[in-house]
């Protein structure tokens, strides 16, 4: 056979399908991942790259304690669509959730402030993927990283603003509005309409009895707001579920959005607050 004509089947001529489609085949392969941890996706790559060698991917389980108050933070966490809360206790078993974990933020942030250990229980209350990093790797490149504190600091401030807007509303609001603020906290991080949650983590989560949960999502059910089963949770309209939460939703994902925070707190939620 003719070389010309062999290599004509091996390399397609311009503007045929076959050598378009290589061409967007290359270009696929030279785009890097995509970076499903938005605080992650926001240092740039070239660090990035760096501390990908100390990071491994790990798949976290609903209902997996990383760490207990008191004890030594051995690892954080980066959730890509895991879920991690963040829950004090109170006469040693009783919990409520003050902090809501995804894919925005990193799991083990009082290693960023100098403490070791956690005060806290984070508790995984979405199964899904993470990146993980050993503490004392991730305070050396901390040490290393101006974009990764600068990242970090920007996230703390978030997440304490969101604990303290979560303990308000806890004192303040009515199950049902605390419920629906939860439940769009929940979507904004996984991203699917679609997740499970049982009666009794839902108590732990709101901080209430399991009847108090029943009713409120009854109610919310009720409204064609979400359907609830068997701990199955589907979103049906998720207009009506912000209408139907507290202020504090808003204000939390103002916060999560990077409005300014006199903007992000309507005034009765300021209220509220103080």
């Amino acid at each position: 056979m003719n070389e010309n004509v062999h290599n004509s089947f091996l390399v397609p001529p311009v503007g045929h399908p076959a050598a378009r489609s290589n061409r967007d085949n290359s270009k696929q392969a030279a785009r890097p991942a995509s970076i499903e941890n938005s605080l992650l996706a926001a240092i740039p790559r070239k660090e990035y790259r760096r501390l990908l060698a100390g990071l491994e991917p790990v798949t976290l389980i609903f209902g997996q304690v990383l760490y207990e108050p008191g004890e030594t933070i051995r690892h954080v966490y980066f959730p890509n669509k895991s879920l991690v809360s963040l829950l004090t206790l109170a006469d040693g078993h009783l919990a409520l959730e003050v902090g809501l974990i995804g894919r925005e933020g990193m799991v083990g942030v009082p290693l960023v402030l100098g403490h070791t250990v956690s005060s806290v229980r984070a508790l995984v209350q979405g199964t899904g993927m993470a990146m993980r990093m050993a503490a004392t790797q991730f305070q050396k490149e901390f040490r290393l990283s101006a974009p990764l504190q600068r990242e970090l600091y920007r996230y703390i401030h978030t997440l304490m603003s969101q604990i303290s807007q979560t303990a308000a509303c806890n004192r303040f609001h009515v199950v049902e509005m605390r419920l629906a603020r939860w439940l769009l906290m929940t979507h904004d991080r996984v991203k699917s309409d679609h997740f499970r949650m049982t009666h009794e983590f839902l108590a732990h989560m709101l901080g209430v009895r399991r009847v108090g949960v029943t009713k409120a999502a009854h109610a919310l059910q009720k409204q064609k707001l979400i359907r609830y089963s068997r701990g199955d949770i589907t979103i049906l309209d998720r207009d009506g579920l912000v209408a139907a939460a507290c202020e504090c939703y808003e204000v939390v994902k103002d916060m999560h959005d990077g409005a300014p925070a006199e903007a992000a707190v309507p005034a009765r939620a300021l209220a509220i607050a103080t």
